[in-house]
């Protein structure tokens, strides 16, 4: 622990630094790839949505325990009354629940599936329960959504630009809610999860979440900023990369905190609970909290970089920066390469020094001792120095002199 927090301690000083600022084309390059992969998946394979969106007939079968072959005895069930190229969507709900959802279908035929269910599980007719959902009601719910997330990031981005008082910064951080979305999104058409209106809750919240990082980092970055357009003595680019170092060990155990007990949901959900809407919740959450604390660091601050490099009050200051630095090199290179300073007593060069001068600087003693009184500080300084000066006693004391009354 002592030497994650020795660590941490180093980036936050400055004393040890990674150039995320510097190596944004190396990120910029691997966003892009990771955007057309997502991208990719709409077109290779298209979101699977919940019956809530597209509409149908859901069975919900009440076991014991659910059999080893229930998808096969469900499907074959589905298949005796709608006809066999009917499809089904089979899963367990805790473990003891077998859910079952098809197309939409008539009423009748609903009652015949419910007896075909009834008997392939060997339960009562009770024991099964149906709903009929239609796609209106999804439809509503996704204006809903799409709504919400247009006001928030309108409202967001104006936020940002008061806060701030720069429109780049809102910008970047905007685009870096968009890339979260957008991969968080592009994992599920890949993995083949379930999009349900749990899901989209996931989903803004993660936009909230992956802000509030980039929020963390930039007012770091602004304090940093500030502090270089003050002093003059970094550029923006350092500036604004400092800050990202010294948020980076918040951030990583930030996400680390947030995603531990997410991921005990998801361990439970998927051993023991089944699909659902905690499941669905978790599993949103869990993609865009790890994708958005990968995009305040590598995403955000290097576009806010890029896009202000040219800002004629950043160009001035990168050239003020790099003046003091010039300058601050070549005085350390003058201390270093100075005059050789005089060798001092136990140095090297002290008892050459000596040895050179003892014929004409004999070796002065103290109340006849012999050892000798800094003899090779006489031959340092080229003073001659009093036998008694360094000793210690009466004589090496000053005079007292009496003060003379004054009358009054």
């Amino acid at each position: 622990m002592s030497r994650v927090a020795d660590w941490g301690n180093d980036l936050y000083t400055g004393r040890r630094s990674f150039n995320f600022v510097g190596r944004s084309k190396t990120w910029y390059k691997v966003s892009a790839v990771l955007l057309v992969i997502a991208a990719l998946g709409f077109i290779v394979r298209p979101l699977n949505f919940s019956l809530e969106f597209t509409g149908g007939s859901e069975f919900r079968v009440a076991t014991q325990q659910a059999p080893a072959d229930y998808e096969s005895r469900a499907t074959q069930a589905v298949r005796e009354v709608v006809g066999s190229s009917a499809s089904a969507n089979v899963s367990t709900v805790g473990g003891d629940i077998v859910r079952v959802q098809t197309e939409e279908l008539p009423a009748d035929e609903i009652r015949d599936v419910n007896d075909e269910l009834a008997t392939a599980f060997d339960v009562k007719s009770n024991q099964i329960s149906s709903n009929l959902i239609g796609p209106s009601w999804g439809e509503s719910v996704s204006k809903q959504a799409l709504r919400a997330l247009v006001v928030f990031l309108l409202l967001t981005t104006l936020m940002m630009t008061l806060y701030y008082r720069n429109w780049k910064m809102a910008v970047s951080s905007m685009v870096a809610l968009a890339h979260d979305m957008f991969i968080t999104v592009g994992i599920y058409t890949w993995v083949g999860f379930e999009v349900s209106p749990a899901s989209l809750i996931g989903f803004l919240t993660v936009l909230g979440y992956s802000l509030y990082d980039t929020v963390v980092v930039f007012d770091h970055v602004k304090e940093n900023t500030r502090a270089a357009f003050a002093n003059r003595r970094k550029s923006f680019a350092e500036a604004a990369n400092l800050a990202v170092n010294q948020t980076l060990v918040r951030s990583i155990n930030t996400t680390v905190i947030a995603v531990l007990p997410i991921i005990a949901v998801l361990v439970i959900g998927f051993a023991y609970l089944g699909p659902g809407t905690l499941l669905d919740l978790s599993l949103a959450l869990f993609i865009g909290m790890s994708v958005g604390a990968v995009s305040s660091i590598f995403i955000a601050t290097p576009l806010l970089v890029d896009l202000r490099r040219r800002d004629p009050e950043v160009v001035q200051l990168a050239d003020d920066a790099e003046k003091f630095q010039a300058r601050r090199q070549r005085e350390l290179e003058r201390t270093t390469t100075g005059p050789e300073l005089a060798p001092v007593s136990g140095a090297p060069g002290a008892a050459t020094a000596a040895k050179g001068e003892s014929a004409s600087s004999p070796s002065s003693t103290v109340d006849g001792g012999s050892a000798p009184v800094e003899g090779d500080a006489q031959t340092v300084t080229g003073r001659k120095v009093h036998k008694y000066a360094q000793s210690p006693g009466p004589r090496n004391q000053p005079k007292k002199t009496p003060r003379k009354r004054r009358r009054g």
